[in-house]
């Protein structure tokens, strides 16, 4: 009895330890490994976003997938949305489709939160963005994903605040989606207003 009673205690604690370092480390590698992969993948075809323009509304998609999961690469989202939303026939889809690749590019820093609370280096700009999401919550994730230049790090504190994902990825695909639509339709609009394309 004594040695069964002995064995249990072992077994939680390698099951605590496990859920508690293993499972936001593989988290961290998981989505270190995705922005390396993209970096690499754009550093060996440098090219890839003209192709990807090609493909139209998935073009959109994967375009924002890739930009959004990592702000290491030097092209605008914005301009590509831009150029997509004034070639294309639907404007609207352009920006539904870039807000939903956005959204999924953006999990790598939430993730990258959650499993690495540890690692953050905490500034002026990240104690006010966190007081935000602190204060404020989806909310807060939803105006910010609309001014996309800080909301890496908005996605690292959601993610270390253990906001749930759910929540984080509507109010980002919410936010994000509104500005898309929004910029595509008025590129389309502009591309119009030009007389040799009417």
């Amino acid at each position: 009895m004594d040695i069964a009673n002995d064995t249990k205690p072992g077994k939680r604690g390698i099951l605590a330890w496990i859920k508690k370092r293993l499972v936001p480390l593989a988290g961290l590698i998981f989505a270190i490994a995705i922005i390396v992969g993209v970096v690499y993948v754009y550093l060996q075809n440098r090219d890839i976003f003209e192709r990807l323009e090609n493909y139209g509304y998935l073009g959109s998609f994967v375009i924002s997938v890739i930009l959004n999961a990592t702000v290491i690469l030097p092209v605008s989202n914005m301009t590509i949305i831009i150029a997509l939303g004034a070639t294309l026939p639907s404007p609207y889809i352009v920006g539904l489709a870039g807000g939903i690749g956005a959204a999924i590019g953006e999990m790598t820093g939430y993730i990258v939160g959650r499993s690495g609370r540890g690692l953050l280096a905490k500034n002026k700009v990240y104690a006010r963005v966190e007081g935000w999401v602190k204060r404020w919550g989806w909310i807060a994730v939803f105006v910010m994903s609309i001014f996309p230049f800080l909301f890496d790090v908005v996605g690292i504190i959601a993610g270390a605040m253990r906001m749930p994902l759910w929540k984080f990825f509507l109010a980002c695909w919410l936010g994000r989606t509104i500005v898309y639509v929004l910029v595509a339709y008025l590129a389309s609009l502009g591309l119009r207003a030009i007389p040799w394309f009417g």
